[in-house]
Formats: structure tokens, sequence, C-alpha cells
């Protein structure tokens, strides 16, 4: 893969708000198709200049994706996205910057996880019920690491198996609240996920706030609750986001005092619908959460 030429250095930008930074994805340690290695080539050839490799409630990627982007040129910062239940919904929380070797987030992380088999064994026998057998067995195959099985590997299942034409379809009918093969999950709490990533020295974002299916009430009770746990930031320009949403959240930020994040939420080269590296600008009148936790930064 070619590499582009060597990004500006990041600490003689002077507009950190204009900063390359995606600070938001997955590999196959958790639910995406690319090696940690792979990711930061491809990140690297997109321009990005500030990466984080944030596998779903996992760190076991991290040492490969900061080796790999150092190597590369490109500054990198540890990261993770954790699952979190609120209001009786699932919800995500990236943590960045943080100690990858902290003993009590990787305690956290690997409760979080604990749950994910069982859950997936439930889904496969709803959709057994539907007439779609072996899916737990056939999920088994997209998943790089068992501890971490999930909705996106049944999807990837269903649509090598014809049952859907691709990953979006399979959304649609199965695999979401109301549909076949949907089990919820009791995740970890806002506070102990927020706690995990601070105490090990790293700054907690509340990830793609777009995607909730949260009233306006319930919504500001997230941010509400999530600042007083020690919160620091939000995505703001995310993959799953509209224009719209950019400036929806960019104004929250505004009112909760939130650091801005940027993140692709790139999974796969056939799925994302953003790649690494292509994302709009932050808006100018936030700062950037990169900013605040500059020595955090690991430089090549």
């Amino acid at each position: 893969m070619p590499v582009s030429p060597a990004p500006a250095s990041y600490n003689h930008r002077v507009n950190l708000a204009l900063l390359n930074a995606d600070l938001h994805c997955h590999s196959n340690v958790s639910d995406g198709t690319l090696e940690p290695a792979a990711l930061a080539a491809r990140a690297r050839t997109n321009g990005v200049e500030l990466w984080a490799l944030t596998d779903h409630d996992e760190v076991g990627g991290q040492q490969r994706a900061r080796d790999a982007a150092l190597a590369l040129g490109m500054p990198y910062l540890t990261g993770t996205e954790i699952s979190v239940s609120f209001a009786g919904m699932t919800v995500h929380i990236v943590g960045l910057g943080f100690d990858a070797d902290d003993a009590a987030l990787a305690a956290g992380l690997a409760a979080t996880r604990g749950g994910r088999e069982a859950r997936a064994r439930e889904m496969a026998a709803s959709l057994a019920q539907v007439g779609i057998a072996g899916a737990y067995e056939g999920a088994l195959q997209y998943v790089g690491n068992p501890e971490l099985i999930s909705r996106t590997h049944f999807a990837r299942h269903l649509v090598e198996a014809g049952v859907c034409p691709d990953t979006n379809s399979v959304f649609r009918k199965y695999l979401t609240e109301g549909k076949p093969g949907y089990v919820p999950h009791r995740w970890a709490a806002l506070g102990d996920a927020v706690r995990w990533i601070t105490q090990a020295g790293g700054a907690a974002v509340i990830a793609h706030p777009g995607r909730y299916k949260f009233t306006p009430t319930e919504e500001y009770a997230l941010f509400s609750e999530f600042v007083a746990h020690g919160g620091r930031g939000v995505e703001v320009v995310t993959g799953s986001h509209t224009p719209a949403e950019y400036e929806k959240y960019a104004d929250m930020a505004v009112e909760f005092d939130l650091l801005a994040s940027r993140g692709s939420d790139f999974h796969a080269p056939e799925e994302s619908r953003t790649d690494l590296g292509a994302l709009p600008w932050l808006p100018g009148r936030l700062t950037p959460v990169w900013e605040a936790i500059a020595d955090r930064v690991q430089q090549p």
C-alpha cells in the first residue's frame, strides 16, 4: 500500500481543530475485518495525522496498532469503546489516551465481555425459531476473538448465507429490538466505564450520540450524568452523523463544556459508510479532545 508524505508535526500545528484525527475505528480484535497494522496503514495512506484504535471492550490490539502507527510516522492515542447500559439502551463510551496496562480497566473490560457468549447463543436460538439454523457456528467464522462475538458477526454470516444481500438489510430485518435474533445485554454502568477510563489516565467520550433513540429528556440525562461522573468529551463529527447532527452536538458540547472528538467508526472497506480520515473538520468553536490530552499522544 503506498504511503503519503509524512503529516505535519502534531506538536507544531497552529489550529488543532484542523487536524485530521480519526479516533474511532475497529480491527478484527473486535468486530472489524482488518488487522490493527492494516488499519494503521490505511489511516496513514488516507492522510490521518492522529489515530486511535478503539475496539469494543478490548485493548488486545493496542500494542500492534501503536507499533504500526509509530513506524509509519503517525502519532497515536490508546483507545477502546466500552458498552454501557443507560435508560434501557446500549450506549458506547470511547476511552482515549489511557494506560492500556491498567489493571482496573482490564478487569472492567473483561467483565463487560463476559456475557457475550451466552447472549450470542440466545440470538442464535431466536434466529432458529424463524428458520435460520446454525447462526452461532456461522457467526463464529467471522470472530477474531470469541469473547467479542457480536451482532455484526451474525450479520456477516447472514449475508454470506444468502439470507440478506448486505449487512444494512440484516439490521432492518433481524437483530434489532422487536426483530428475530435480538437479545438485550446488560453492559457496564455509565459511571463504571467513565471511572475505568479516567483512573487509567484517559479521557471518556460519548460515542456517536446521534445513533441513540433517546427522547430529548433522556439524552439530556445521559449528558448530565456523563459529566457528573467525570466524562470529558463527545463525538461531534463521526461516520454516522449528518451535517445537522454535527451542529446539534457541537451546541451540546458547548452547553455541557465538553471537548469535541472526531472518528469514522470504520469497521471494514465493504461495510463502512465513511473511510478512515475522510470526515469533515470539527467546528472551529470547539476544543478538540486531543488538545486537552496532548501529553498522552504517543509520538513517532
